[in-house]
């Protein structure tokens, strides 16, 4: 094997799995909420000898030599990640959003320290204090709960139970809740308990970025996210904080939970968030949230019934339990991979099935306006949902919204070639 082989001389096996995962995001529609399709300007950038470099620290205090480059590249990440969400701080070597929460609690918190965030069945996430996570290991977590009847956070019950259980720190922000987050209401909660309050914008660091969602960076001390999901940049996370938090968050990152960046990574970010701060990218959030509301509203006049009754965000959450009872999450997701349409399983308020099992999905837009389209094609894709969850095991049918998508595939491709 000589060392400027091909990637296909190289290695054809997974040359060949690479190019077939290529083809089935070309040919299925992603509708995982927390999946896109980068830019090719940000594969492009993560694809390069940046990998090659190791640069613990950062920009200015390296332990290594030869990072002049990668100074300016990192740099560059935080300056416009800065300007993007009006910070005053960014950290942009987290490697997920779960290590950027990670991160965050290292830096305030010690072990034993109470949390106060939403349940993961009603919309939070595992890195929030889950019981099978880090988070939940370390820190005596309680969880607050949407309305039954309603599927809304109650801020008023919110409130006290934060004032009974006396946190050290608020979370707020999701995985799965489809309303918008009223983080000023958690960020009041939070200083009259006298909590730290992370929010965390995973998801929707995109629809912040364009003013589509509440930006959380005023009302909360810390702000993390992903930075492959709704910005649509390089894969990984982010930490947002006031100047006074700086020098304990860079700690807590490195040499705190994590060694030397991804430094193809954050070139990633570092395009990623130039192309977020150009005027188109507010009509493609924009896009991603009517696209989300027509999915909502198409899919509840076929009386499959969305969580809270819709949705302001890029995902719509849909209880299958009324609608179709005798058909779980699983099964839903299965039939729908079948067909050409992928979403993912999730747990709803109420859940009475496991977390493998359950009973709902979760069906995001992002990666569908990033091929161009818009509420009609939503609409469309709505209807083509309703028929495979009305006939799961029906081939014919399975069939024949199999070769819809594949239609709409290839009227708005990802790529070009």
């Amino acid at each position: 094997m000589s060392f400027d082989e091909s990637f296909s001389e190289a290695d054809p096996a997974v040359a060949e799995a690479v190019a077939a995962e290529r083809d089935r995001q070309e040919s299925t529609l992603m509708m995982i909420a927390s999946e896109n399709h980068a830019p090719p300007a940000v594969l492009a950038a993560q694809g390069t000898a940046l990998t090659n470099k190791y640069a613990e620290g950062y920009p200015g205090e390296r332990y290594y030599a030869g990072c002049q480059h990668v100074d300016e590249i990192e740099q560059l990440a935080i300056d416009r990640a800065k300007e993007l969400f009006g910070a005053d701080h960014a950290n942009v070597q987290p490697h997920s959003g779960t290590q950027a929460n990670m991160g965050v609690y290292f830096a305030v918190l010690e072990p034993g320290d109470r949390i106060l965030s939403l349940s993961l069945s009603h919309g939070g996430h595992l890195s929030h204090g889950h019981s099978a996570n880090f988070s939940g290991n370390l820190y005596d977590v309680e969880q607050y709960e949407v309305e039954a009847d309603t599927g809304y956070i109650d801020y008023d019950s919110l409130a006290a139970h934060a004032r009974e259980f006396d946190p050290d720190m608020i979370v707020s922000g999701s995985s799965a809740y489809p309303r918008e987050f009223e983080f000023d209401r958690v960020g009041a909660v939070a200083d009259e308990v006298g909590a730290y309050h992370l929010a965390d914008i995973a998801h929707i660091t995109g629809l912040v970025a364009t003013g589509l969602h509440a930006n959380p960076v005023e009302h909360a001390d810390f702000v993390t996210g992903s930075t492959h999901k709704t910005v649509r940049s390089g894969r990984g996370g982010l930490i947002l904080c006031d100047e006074a938090y700086t020098d304990d968050v860079d700690a807590a990152v490195f040499p705190g939970s994590q060694g030397g960046p991804l430094l193809h990574n954050v070139a990633g970010k570092a395009v990623g968030f130039k192309k977020a701060l150009e005027p188109e990218f507010e009509e493609y959030t924009r896009r991603i949230v009517d696209g989300a509301t027509a999915l909502a509203e198409t899919l509840s006049g076929h009386g499959v019934a969305p969580v809270s009754g819709g949705t302001d965000k890029h995902f719509v959450l849909v209880d299958l339990r009324e609608s179709h009872p005798d058909l779980t999450g699983a099964e839903a997701e299965d039939a729908l991979e079948e067909a050409g349409i992928v979403v993912n399983k999730n747990t709803v308020p109420g859940e009475t099935r496991s977390p493998f099992v359950t009973s709902g999905i979760r069906i995001g837009t992002p990666a569908l306006a990033t091929r161009g389209m818009d509420t009609e094609e939503l609409e469309t894709v709505g209807e083509l949902i309703v028929r495979v969850l009305d006939a799961p095991d029906d081939e014919r049918t399975v069939e024949s919204v199999r070769g819809a998508v594949r239609d709409l595939c290839e009227e708005y491709p990802v790529y070009d070639s």
